[in-house]
């Protein structure tokens, strides 16, 4: 049952990540929790993410911008960095508020408050029709990477934020999805540096014990990919908007709510 649940979902959400820059992480790693120790499923989740984002960029990193990529991802990695530098800081301030679900208990922290709604805020420029076509001139990338980069470095949602910024950068359906592609590589990389390898390197013991499943799912989300790549020429940069849209919204309010 848990190689069945976490390979669904991989095949699912990354076939949808695709075209939205986000959200295979934020989904999997509940997956991963439900059958493994939180910080097991963290480091296992994190292997699968990398190793599809380096898949992502074989099929689509092509169709990158490569000036929109330097001009936004290398301002994000740094801002990154120092988000989730700034984050070892403020892991010990006291959350607003906690609530129980069942028997799980939940706690709203500001700064996770504040960018979920910051995220939902975002969505409805995907959402609402008049701010639809709305496109940010191209010499803000470097301002859009910077505010993406420190908050994505803050809260962990690098993908949410990074998508918000360059599906209003004008771009093609197939540039915007190429350029988040590699700007993902590209930052994601420099985030896990801060975060620190220890971290992965205490938790290699118990994931070299799951390597069946993690390996399992790399290759369902490896799949979900391809489906994703042989559908872009059929969906359309308004769709991609909704998709965005939406999954910002869900993403935002989870995240305001304390739920991940």
């Amino acid at each position: 049952m848990d190689y069945f649940i976490i390979c669904m979902v991989a095949l699912f959400v990354s076939s949808l990540t695709l075209f939205s820059g986000f959200g295979l992480g934020t989904l999997l790693m509940p997956a991963y929790a439900l059958f493994f120790p939180l910080p097991v499923a963290i480091a296992a989740t994190a292997v699968v993410h990398l190793a599809n984002n380096i898949f992502k960029a074989a099929l689509v990193g092509r169709e990158a911008d490569w000036r929109v990529v330097v001009k936004f991802a290398v301002p994000a990695a740094i801002a990154a960095m120092l988000g989730a530098f700034l984050l070892n800081f403020l892991t010990e301030i006291e959350p607003l508020a906690s609530y129980h679900l069942g028997e799980t208990e939940y706690e709203i922290h500001f700064v996770r408050f504040v960018v979920g709604v910051l995220i939902i805020g975002f969505a409805f420029w995907d959402l609402l029709p008049g701010l639809r076509n709305i496109a940010f001139n191209r010499k803000y990338l470097p301002l859009g990477g910077l505010l993406s980069g420190f908050f994505g470095g803050l809260s962990g949602l690098q993908g949410a934020l990074r998508s918000a910024f360059l599906i209003k950068a004008g771009l093609s359906k197939e540039t915007f999805i190429g350029t988040g592609t590699m700007a993902a590589v590209i930052v994601d990389a420099a985030r896990l540096l801060v975060y620190g390898l220890s971290f992965y390197t205490m938790e290699f013991q118990q994931l070299e014990a799951m390597s069946g499943i993690i390996i399992a799912a790399v290759i369902a989300a490896f799949i979900g990919s391809f489906i994703g790549a042989r559908l872009i020429k059929k969906i359309t940069m308004q769709a991609i908007q909704m998709i965005v849209g939406v999954m910002l919204i869900l993403v935002g309010a989870g995240m305001a709510a304390g739920l991940y």
